[in-house]
């Protein structure tokens, strides 16, 4: 195993060597290792009671033999696909072991669920067979409305393919013991009910059950992964300095933090952008995730930027030569294989609490994630009361597109613009909130959208995919110091389908598209009343044709 640290401080020298100063003459990775929670506050109210994830490198080896034989068992039983139902936390290092590693021969081909988009939801209903495919609701709380909204979909559509007597063995949960899931699990019979240690917080959970179950079911080896993570355990130095360079980055004004990653690695900037955003975006002060924006000239980028490399076998990267050779703060995190995602994924979580210490807030905590939630709920109970979501006013449209929650522009390109160009400050940021399907055309054109963006405005820009990001940077956006400006996609559904307000039966009274508006909704509400700059675009009944409408009239300009 080797996981190794390389630095080029560039103007961050004197800033990172007093971090790693004040860090070692405090002895705060020792104190964090003997789970000390006044590294953070002086009271252990949700620290104490969150540190379970330093144990996952030792105590779940215990758990494999149990995890082996329900996946063996699976594939005995002839199923060969998963489909995993989860936001955040339950999602983001699954669907980083399923691309890193791909899939064993024989083993399970493991997709993900974390949209709420109709077409999201229905493509997998489509691609997936009920009699062959192994189904695995994942929530730490048990109470997550996707995650039970999934559940309650699939397992519906498996009673109509195999019956009420076999349906639920085509189904795993993943929950903390106690929890509603856990509950609901033994009633509908599920094949097994994998109960995590409560004490690890959701981003936390990479190296637990959360992230373990889905790497064994398509043949990745844990025990590899956790010997890994057992080896970083006993030497600090890597998080220590991976800590100081983000803390220190902070302090000097540098909280834009770029991930760069060469292949096969690129998809975990996802998970590590929601174990940042929503670690450190509270209490005023945050460090932004960049993950995935199209590299830039080395010069174009702002004071405000700092970089990390993750890559495998010291690969060449040429962008990285020219950041360096352009003086700018860049740290290389260098895994020798895949199976050191185990200590990479621990050093960044060591990491993270290290950075929290320095910026002097508590890394375990979310207090603004449940304003969306709190919003969302009114909508939909909105909707229940009177059939419809509450009505918004165009402020202007032109084509396919109508601009919501702008002043007065009189186009959607002159409400876009004015969007940037009221930012006040250069350490500002555009996120963008995509309330649409992952799919590789709208992905593309996003991407066109993000570059326009930035070469008009200067500003580091983000990309979430709604309701996704309401579970990682969505604590960031109202944490923070309010440097966001926050631009929403939202599309007419082509389809729609319907969420069982039970599992034991058909009947429904709200659907995904319903749910997702409602989302939207309520996070842009959210949003305002935290005083942050939003906007909303419709793209109109085909989010792509929108997308090239919008770009071509920033072409035409």
């Amino acid at each position: 195993m080797s996981v190794s640290i390389t630095l080029h401080s560039g103007t961050l020298g004197e800033a990172f060597n007093q971090a790693l100063h004040h860090l070692a003459e405090h002895h705060i990775a020792e104190r964090i290792a003997k789970r000390d929670h006044t590294v953070w506050r002086p009271q252990p109210d949700e620290i104490s009671n969150r540190l379970g994830w330093l144990d996952c490198p030792h105590t779940m080896p215990d758990n494999l033999h149990q995890i082996d034989q329900v996946v063996q068992q699976a594939r005995r039983d002839g199923l060969h696909k998963a489909l995993l139902l989860g936001m955040g936390g339950s999602s983001l290092a699954p669907e980083v072991f399923r691309k890193v590693f791909d899939v064993t021969e024989g083993y399970l081909d493991l997709h993900v669920l974390d949209s709420t988009h109709p077409d999201a939801v229905l493509a997998q209903a489509t691609a997936c067979d009920p009699a062959t495919t192994l189904y695995i609701p994942a929530t730490k709380s048990g109470g997550t409305v996707e995650t039970l909204s999934f559940l309650k979909y699939f397992y519906r559509q498996a009673v109509q393919t195999l019956g009420a007597d076999q349906a639920g063995q085509h189904f795993v949960a993943i929950t903390d013991p106690g929890s509603g899931l856990a509950d609901l699990a033994g009633e509908l019979n599920f094949r097994h009910i994998f109960l995590n240690d409560p004490h690890i917080g959701g981003r936390y959970s990479a190296l637990s059950h959360f992230g373990l179950v889905p790497a064994a079911l398509i043949g990745a080896d844990p025990n590899s992964l956790l010997q890994r993570a057992a080896a970083a355990a006993t030497n600090a130095e890597p998080a220590i300095q991976l800590g100081a360079f983000m803390g220190a980055g902070v302090a000097c004004g540098r909280d834009k933090l770029t991930l760069l990653a060469s292949e096969p690695l690129t998809s975990v900037g996802a998970w590590i952008e929601q174990l940042i955003a929503e670690s450190t975006g509270k209490q005023g002060k945050g460090i932004l995730p960049v993950d995935g924006e199209q590299p830039l000239n080395a010069t174009a980028y702002g004071d405000d930027r700092l970089f990390v490399h993750v890559r495998i076998d010291e690969s060449h990267d040429d962008q990285v030569d020219a950041l360096i050779a352009a003086g700018l703060p860049l740290l290389q995190l260098t895994l020798d294989g895949k199976e050191d995602l185990g200590a990479a994924f621990y050093y960044w979580e060591v990491a993270t609490a290290i950075a929290g210490h320095l910026m002097d807030i508590h890394p375990f905590d979310q207090p603004d994630v449940e304003a969306a939630k709190v919003l969302a709920r009114d909508m939909v109970q909105t909707y229940m009361e009177q059939g419809a979501l509450p009505a918004e006013q165009s402020a202007c449209s032109a084509g396919p597109l109508s601009v919501y929650g702008a002043g007065a522009p009189t186009t959607p390109l002159e409400a876009l613009e004015a969007l940037w160009s009221g930012g006040d400050s250069p350490a500002q940021y555009v996120a963008i909130q995509a309330y649409l399907p992952s799919t590789p055309e709208l992905e593309s054109l996003i991407e066109s959208l993000r570059r326009v963006i930035y070469e008009r405005s200067g500003m580091a820009t983000t990309l979430g995919y709604g309701p996704r990001f309401l579970h990682s940077t969505g604590q960031l956006h109202k944490g923070d110091a309010g440097r966001g400006l926050f631009l929403q996609l939202t599309a007419d559904s082509k389809t729609d389908a319907p969420i069982p307000d039970t599992a034991d039966a058909d009947a429904s009274s709200l659907s995904f598209g319903v749910l997702l508006a409602a989302q939207a909704h309520g996070d842009g509400q959210a949003l305002r009343q935290a005083g942050r700059t939003t906007l909303r675009l419709h793209l109109g009944e085909d989010a792509a044709s929108g997308l090239h409408y919008l770009l071509a009239q920033f072409a035409q300009k």
